[in-house]
């Protein structure tokens, strides 16, 4: 009896000491409360990574802005009022021009999955931990990064080629993404994406860079702009995942190593089902009477690409980190064949 209570009080003890040493992770995203990524994260994902650590690590995701605002989530987790973020590194490039070469080369890869590769096998995450170094002095570690969607262009009227571009007004955000257009024949026009809808119904813009295609069908934009080009040919944001630096470095190593396992598992696994869901409901309007789904081909894919680099190069000369960005990009994309040697 004295044995099995002293072997009972013992593996108390030891779960106890396990719960002592449970970490719960406090991350706030970009994404918004309704929005599709967030709902799959949290209802496929969290649970795995308490799985992946025995429950040694659970992660708490919050919407966007319920503690910062996006753009001020680095100087957050550097803090320590946030734990880390899952943030699309846009937000940050007016602090540091190198994070919208890391946070969209526009035009740039043809799939979430090779910008994925660029993080994840290449030297993006080294580049993006260069880059929020710059900005945090090192408070902050990159655990992964990349995107999960290819942004369609939803349309009024078809675009059927690169030449199709020649002057159509479309909405873009500012910086890269405006110059790329207007280097392309194109008059980009600034306009809130809360207003997308409104401008394409009354014909202020012929187009506009939104989000990707599931999201743009649930906001009912096709109903305002019937010719979407998809696969996109324009927008890919990427995003980062960090982690407080005191935070990680509290953390077991192989906790460290399953987390970096379970974001990339989670990403490449979003971005299948987001790929999947937009080919069903293109494919769904395809063949209805009411919208006009446009394909590019691979040579108007690779004419507005080599556009869109001589805007990456003026970009990067911003600052010795955007120039470093960009030369990591290219050599990558030279490697897997999307540039010629």
């Amino acid at each position: 009896m004295t044995f099995s209570r002293t072997a009972t009080l013992a593996a108390s003890v030891s779960v106890l000491a396990g719960l002592a040493h449970a970490d719960t992770l406090n991350i706030q995203t970009s994404f918004n409360a309704g929005d599709f990524s967030t709902k799959y994260i949290t209802e496929e994902w969290l649970p795995k990574i308490e799985e992946m650590t025995d429950g040694r690590v659970s992660i708490v995701l919050t919407p966007n802005g319920s503690v910062v605002p996006a753009r001020d989530t680095p100087e957050a987790v550097a803090a320590g009022a946030l734990d880390g973020d899952f943030t699309s590194v846009n937000y940050f490039s007016g602090q540091e021009p190198a994070f919208a070469l890391l946070g969209d080369l526009i035009s740039g890869y043809d799939t979430p999955q090779q910008m994925i590769g660029f993080c994840e096998e290449g030297p993006g995450e080294e580049m993006m931990q260069k880059a929020s170094d710059a900005i945090t002095g090192g408070e902050v570690k990159v655990v992964a990064c990349g995107p999960y969607s290819r942004e369609a262009l939803v349309a009024r009227e078809p675009i059927r080629t690169f030449e199709d571009l020649e002057g159509k007004k479309i909405r873009s955000p500012e910086g890269l993404a405006a110059a790329v257009f207007q280097a392309a024949g194109a008059s980009p026009v600034a306009i809130p994406f809360s207003e997308v809808f409104g401008a394409l119904e009354k014909g202020i813009v012929d187009a506009a860079d939104a989000s990707a295609y599931v999201n743009n069908d649930a906001t009912g934009l096709h109903d305002v702009a019937p010719y979407p080009l998809y696969p996109g040919i324009h927008s890919m944001p990427a995003m980062q995942f960090t982690v407080n630096r005191e935070v990680w470095e509290g953390l077991e190593e192989q906790d460290q190593e399953a987390l970096r396992t379970w974001w990339y598992e989670a990403m490449h696994a979003m971005a299948d089902e987001v790929t999947k869901l937009d080919k069903e409901l293109a494919e769904r309007d395809d063949a209805s009477d009411d919208i006009e789904v446009i394909d590019w081909a691979q040579e108007d894919r690779d004419q507005l690409r080599e556009v869109a680099r001589k805007e990456w190069e003026a970009y990067a000369e911003k600052s010795d980190l955007a120039k470093e960005a960009l030369d990591a990009h290219l050599s990558y994309m030279t490697e897997i064949g999307l540039f010629k040697e």
